[in-house]
């Protein structure tokens, strides 16, 4: 019997290269703090370096005077918008993090490798087809579910958990019916988008699943989202691939949020979404680092994330429990939002 294909991991030193002026959370300090928390990999956990995306990929998302603008500043340093910064590599960094992960997802989509986690920056996620936005240049996981579209996958599912709502890959999605784009994160907060309301346009209407959760929510409450929300709407969705935008910033020591998080929890959603790409796309799934900003817990999160990616079993232990007073209500909110497109919703009961 041949040996099951390996789980990837991308790294690569040049990630690093993308250097604030001054102290800013998002760092080369953050993948230190990755690979220091990882330590020797496991035998079944293989790294991937970076290439970069080539004009083609890129151009399938950011639109060409914005690359052009991209290309003019490549070797200086910029501020782009109040929060992102541009140092005389983070061009090229940004085209190096956006091409290791459309590697790591051709290769998944293709069975070279069952899974993976790209360990890159820039993040990607804000990042919209005309400017760079909230620390992101180039929108990696929308890059990455075109050049996948490009291989003939149809049905896409992007599972966006960072604490902050991923403009950026909604909008570019939110037209069409064949990509889901599901987010959970604090609402209201930055970016000041992903309402309720926000179900996508068009064909795409229902296909944008917004989950905005009040401050404060924590391993319970998130638990409750997935159960009665994400997860039955992605296996009435049967997606061929599953990308998941994952930022680990609304973990409870991280500095820039209000959600209350445990390193578990991040375990806990990767096995969910690892046993639901195992029944639904032949495990097909590719996370890309997104925020996170506590050193510590950022490191301590992804290690759980991978453990949880490359572990053959369900996932042990729960983070079911008792959710805040009031939840019930929010939960009906969520799940009556989204029952017009999603039958599931109005047909199961949610205890």
């Amino acid at each position: 019997m041949p040996p099951a294909p390996p789980v990837l991991l991308v790294r690569d030193a040049r990630f690093r290269e993308h250097v604030p002026a001054a102290a800013h959370p998002e760092c080369p300090e953050r993948l230190d703090a990755i690979d220091a928390a990882l330590g020797p990999l496991p035998r079944d956990l293989r790294e991937l370096g970076a290439r970069p995306a080539s004009d083609e990929e890129l151009a399938r998302v950011h639109s060409r005077d914005y690359l052009a603008l991209l290309a003019q500043i490549d070797g200086q340093r910029a501020q782009l918008d109040p929060d992102t910064y541009c140092a005389p590599r983070s061009v090229a960094a940004a085209r190096l993090a956006t091409g290791a992960l459309v590697e790591l997802a051709t290769r998944v989509a293709r069975g070279e490798a069952r899974s993976g986690f790209a360990a890159l920056r820039p993040p990607g996620h804000h990042a919209e087809r005309e400017r760079a936005m909230g620390f992101c240049l180039l929108n990696n996981v929308a890059i990455a579910a075109r050049a996948l579209q490009a291989e003939g996958v149809e049905r896409i599912a992007i599972v966006d958990w960072d604490v902050h709502h991923g403009n950026g890959t909604q909008h570019a999605f939110e037209a069409e019916r064949d990509v889901l784009f599901a987010s959970l994160h604090q609402f209201p907060f930055y970016p000041g988008t992903g309402a309720l309301h926000e179900r996508g346009t068009g064909p795409g209407e229902g296909a944008t699943l917004n989950l905005p959760l009040p401050p404060g929510c924590g391993d319970a409450e998130y638990a409750s989202a997935f159960d009665a929300v994400l997860l039955p709407v992605l296996r009435e969705f049967r997606p061929e691939f599953i990308l998941v935008s994952a930022g680990f910033d609304a973990h409870a020591a991280d500095p820039l949020a209000s959600m209350r998080l445990s390193t578990r929890a991040y375990a806990w959603f990767s096995a969910q979404l690892r046993e639901l790409a195992e029944d639904c796309c032949g495990g097909r799934i590719a996370l890309a680092l997104e925020g996170g900003y506590d050193l510590r817990a950022l490191g301590e999160s992804v290690r759980a994330t991978l453990g949880a990616l490359a572990a053959p079993e369900p996932a042990a232990g729960s983070l079911r429990g008792p959710a805040a007073a009031g939840w019930e209500e929010v939960v009906g909110r969520l799940r009556e939002a989204h029952a017009r497109s999603w039958s599931t919703l109005r047909h199961t009961v949610v205890h």
